[in-house]
């Protein structure tokens, strides 16, 4: 691998503002994310590459160059270049990637999204790793886009979870903001997110009843701090007695159910905003949506979706 570079530099401290989260807990909780994607692309390398490219070394002659062209197998959305060129540029600083499509942007079956140019035993070294950076991303994103499109025009906004991968937060919920959706908390320090079994460890305390210890636990966080408070309901006595937290989420309510949250929520002056959770597919979500709910969030978006297919076509 070469020595750092300015340009591998900038390119690190551009996509570490893309990805970080905004100011506040989450962002303090994170700290410095230039130095977790120099870590983060090092040690997949590392994995990788081990003591070296031992076909590469034998195949390729030295000195040799050539052109790497990104091909794309399906329809999806685009996210994670800038990613693998950090990949590349950690390899060879030298190497040149050319985009065509910018993030975010639609792409479809045999686009050529992006090509690399340089040391052909470099781009082949990279290949897997930033590939499967790319594929990954993509994936979320277009998976994103999918859910965004099916609800679109009902105003409901649609959300991830906390359901990634270790060390790929940042990078997922990137990638699901360049899907068109909106984050959820990035961690357990950004909010207070009264879930069942927090219900269930209240009542052991003597709670007479789920709604009552609800009440209890909302009163206790605001009362102790100013993060936002989401609350985990599963009827409408609860979600009356959850209605001034900032958020209520209707988890794996009945659509039935849901419209009568939706309507006694109406007549509420002072009341959260409601999110859907829980057994949601792109077959059902456009009915979640027309009940009138606010938000729908989606663990799917991040553990479920299938990589993008993309190749490197070297010549």
């Amino acid at each position: 691998m070469s020595d750092d570079n300015t340009r591998l530099v900038e390119r690190r401290r551009q996509f570490a503002r893309a990805i970080s989260p905004p100011p506040g807990p989450a962002a303090d909780a994170f700290g410095d994310v230039e130095a977790f994607l120099e870590r983060f692309v090092a040690d997949a390398l590392k994995e990788d590459i081990g003591p070296g490219d031992a076909t590469t070394a034998i195949a390729v002659p030295k000195g040799a160059t050539g052109t790497g062209f990104f091909v794309t197998r399906t329809d999806g959305v685009l996210a994670g270049l800038p990613l693998a060129e950090m990949v590349f540029l950690t390899v060879d600083f030298d190497l040149q990637l050319a985009t065509v499509f910018p993030e975010g942007e639609r792409y479809t079956p045999g686009d050529r999204i992006a090509e690399i140019r340089g040391d052909l035993a470099a781009i082949l070294t990279a290949e897997r790793v930033a590939l499967n950076l790319l594929q990954r991303l993509c994936g979320i994103a277009t998976l994103t886009r999918r859910f965004v499109d099916a609800v679109s025009g009902t105003g409901a906004k649609i959300l991830d979870t906390r359901k990634t991968v270790p060390h790929y937060r940042l990078l997922d919920k990137y990638a699901v903001r360049k899907g068109g959706g909106t984050n959820h908390r990035f961690g357990l320090h950004d909010a207070v997110f009264i879930k069942d079994n927090h219900i269930t460890a209240a009542r052991a305390s003597g709670a007479k009843s789920r709604a009552y210890a609800i009440g209890q636990l909302l009163q206790k966080a605001r009362s102790t701090g100013s993060l936002p408070v989401i609350i985990e309901v599963e009827n409408v006595e609860e979600a009356v007695a959850a209605s001034c937290a900032d958020v209520i989420l209707l988890d794996n309510m009945p659509l039935d159910e849901m419209r009568a949250v939706v309507k006694k929520f109406s007549k509420l002056k002072d009341r959260g905003l409601l999110e859907a959770s829980g057994g949601v597919t792109l077959e059902n979500i456009r009915a979640i949506a027309e009940t009138g709910i606010d938000r729908i969030s989606i663990g799917a978006l991040t553990h479920s979706a299938p990589a993008a297919d993309i190749s490197l076509e070297v010549s």
